[in-house]
């Protein structure tokens, strides 16, 4: 049984070296582009393995969120990393807060 991260880098090269190494971008109205075959869907789409939570012992600055996603058409993989607190872009946490939801209720 592998450790959980302890920290946004850990968990980044945890995924990276599962191989979701693929760029996606989110987009302004919330959808998600894959860099692997250029295709866009919605965020609500993306197939979520993995979320890691990270929340600063003193500093709600620190909060972090990283998802491992997955395109659901080519199955090619990615992270989002995002500022998970009141340091975060509120158009894109929303979609993140989405996706973490989503994942919780697949558990």
């Amino acid at each position: 049984m592998t450790t959980a991260p302890e920290t946004v880098l850990e968990a980044v090269q945890l995924l990276e070296s599962e191989g979701y190494t693929a760029t996606f971008t989110i987009l302004p109205d919330g959808s998600i582009r894959c860099g692997s075959c250029a295709q866009t869907h919605k965020v609500s789409d993306a197939l979520v393995d993995r979320v890691y939570r990270f929340e600063g012992a003193s500093d709600p600055d620190d909060e972090a969120i990283v998802l491992g996603v997955r395109c659901p058409r080519c199955e090619a993989k990615s992270t989002f990393v995002s500022a998970f607190g009141p340091n975060a872009d509120p158009a894109v946490l929303a979609h993140l807060q989405m996706l973490d939801a989503r994942f919780r209720e697949q558990q």
